[in-house]
């Protein structure tokens, strides 16, 4: 059994779900934190993330519970619109929910990890953060914002032991990406733009995140790290 606990986000389902059950084949105790409270593996917190209270009593009781290892900031959602008709309003709940989120989540986690004597953080981002994409301002700008977030902390935190990394999956087979890669029109369009010819799987973002976690490479912080099957690189 690995030591320690790692918290993830939105663990309910989709790449979040995928990432605790990895983690856990991998002997993590996984502390898996939804709205809902399921887990598919390890065990489950209720908690709404974009409630800062929320939050941190959920991390509060992982701690209660044991060390804490690590963190995996998964929790986001998408909602496309024309940026012409975007509210204020309707572009702070994507950031909140997307960005607000992720730091809320590590500077709770940060005191347990420091005391530690270190331990790793992961968010998982997108590729959408170096893209101009339409009716995607809000999702584009907030994970960006998750990528800035992970620098930052990664020099602030790096003399405590605290590693920072940022996964930036492309299009995922997820019930957030459905309507895009589920769809004829958009298995055609990713057939012929992403180089790999097919959107990626949970199970291989969830297996990146697993591998950084279980081989702990100690010079790897502050990076975005993309799989998105060459998407983001081609011309």
């Amino acid at each position: 059994m690995a030591d320690g606990q790692i918290i993830v986000t939105g663990a309910s389902r989709g790449i979040g779900a995928a990432i605790a059950v990895e983690l856990a084949a991998r002997g993590f105790t996984v502390a898996a934190l939804s709205r809902s409270g399921t887990a598919p593996a390890g065990y489950g917190i209720a908690c709404d993330v974009t409630d800062e209270a929320s939050l941190a009593r959920a991390i509060a009781e992982v701690a209660a519970r044991g060390g804490i290892a690590g963190l995996v900031n998964n929790a986001g959602g998408f909602v496309g619109k024309p940026s012409a008709e975007l509210s204020a309003t309707e572009f702070e709940q994507t950031i909140r929910l997307d960005a607000t989120s992720v730091l809320i989540a590590c500077r709770e986690v940060y005191p347990h990890l420091a005391s530690a004597g270190g331990g790793l953080i992961v968010n998982i981002g997108s590729f959408f953060d170096k893209l101009g994409v339409r009716e995607s301002l809000g999702y584009c700008a907030a994970k960006a914002a998750v990528g800035a977030i992970t620098r930052c902390l990664a020099v602030e935190w790096a003399r405590s032991g605290i590693r920072v990394l940022d996964i930036a999956p492309g299009y995922v087979r997820t019930e957030l990406s459905k309507d895009v890669v589920a769809s004829e029109k958009g298995e055609k369009w990713i057939a012929g733009r992403v180089p790999l010819g097919r959107p990626g799987q949970p199970q291989e973002v969830a297996k990146l995140v697993g591998v950084l976690f279980s081989e702990q490479i100690a010079y790897l912080t502050g990076e975005t790290i993309y799989i998105d099957g060459g998407h983001g690189i081609r011309l």
